[in-house]
């Protein structure tokens, strides 16, 4: 049975998802506007399958609302229960839209010979800035506020994937929040070069289509 779902917590344990423990954290701050009440709501145990393949059989799954919170309360990140509500649909929604990204990289690529492209590995660095992150920061952008590294293998290759999450413009309301992820393959291989290559190519001839549009 499928059990996981994509970025580890910095341990091998079932509960794994796209935000390690010191992410969560991170992502829990985004939220969370209040002090804890003292009424804990009933956090559900369901968890949502992911779009994402594994590597064997089936898709990832995302951790339930009370994984969630009690991965934050392991490392006393002081969670909020009423947050768990709006932090794991977002969590997940954000996940999927980082894989959409992805696929929009590798289309015409050749992984459907082999049954489509799978998420291998992957690793969550939220103190580990990318590269292409401290060059914006240089340039006065807003830092990202979480990184995650995920390992994709298209018919027996293996590309890196970069993947920045900034918080973006927040919407009409005060609770709501944005998000923008910059989704790209790592320059540590000749395909990553390669792709990241054509990529900048079809931008300078105009002929950059809509199927390898990265964000």
């Amino acid at each position: 049975m499928a059990d996981k779902c994509p970025v580890d917590h910095q341990s091998q344990s079932a509960e794994k998802c796209p935000v390690d423990h010191s992410s969560r954290a991170t992502w829990g701050g985004l939220f969370s506007k209040g002090s804890p009440s003292e009424s804990t709501p009933s956090l559900s145990a369901e968890r949502e399958l992911s779009s994402i393949p594994k590597a064997d059989d089936g898709n990832w799954v995302y951790p339930s609302e009370a994984q969630f919170f009690a991965a934050m309360a392991r490392k006393n990140h002081n969670p909020q229960a009423s947050d768990m509500k709006t932090i794991v649909p977002i969590h997940n929604a954000v996940n999927e839209r980082a894989w959409a990204e992805v696929l929009k990289w590798e289309v015409g690529r050749g992984g459907e010979r082999c049954g489509g492209v799978k998420l291998i590995n992957f690793k969550g660095k939220p103190s580990q800035m990318s590269p292409k992150a401290r060059c914006m920061t240089l340039l006065g952008y807003t830092a990202p506020f979480d990184r995650h590294d995920w390992i994709v293998e298209r018919c027996g290759t293996r590309i890196r994937y970069v993947i920045d999450f900034y918080t973006g413009r927040p919407g009409p309301s005060s609770s709501d929040v944005s998000f923008y992820l910059d989704v790209r393959p790592a320059l540590d291989n000749w395909e990553g070069l390669r792709m990241r290559a054509e990529n900048v190519w079809q931008s300078w001839t105009g002929g950059l289509s809509s199927k390898t549009t990265p964000p």
